[in-house]
């Protein structure tokens, strides 16, 4: 399951464990096809967490993240960030790095 989450929310949602956030956009055409990547893959890795921001609805974080393009796939692993993709990631290659972050 992937959790919708917000500039209020986001901090607290993304500070333990391996998670990984979509920032995204209703009209943007890459975050389209991201999207069923992220939720497969929230699917069948129980060891990560998947949370996406809106980034039109929740602008603060992404400006304080400097996150320029999007998609962006931001991963933290106990709150700090250890992993910025941009752009489209396909399916085997973004959880060949989730996997990196794992136990």
């Amino acid at each position: 399951m992937v959790d919708e989450i917000t500039d209020a929310t986001f901090e607290e949602e993304t500070s333990e464990g391996v998670v990984l956030t979509d920032f995204w956009a209703t009209w943007c055409g890459p975050c389209k096809m991201q999207s069923p990547v992220i939720d497969e893959l929230s699917q069948e890795m129980d060891d990560v967490k998947f949370t996406k921001m809106d980034v039109d609805q929740n602008q603060e974080t992404a400006k304080n993240l400097g996150i320029m393009a999007i998609p962006t796939l931001l991963i933290k692993k106990d709150g700090k960030i250890v992993d910025r993709l941009t752009g489209f990631t396909p399916k085997e290659k973004l959880e060949s790095i989730l996997d990196q972050y794992t136990d």
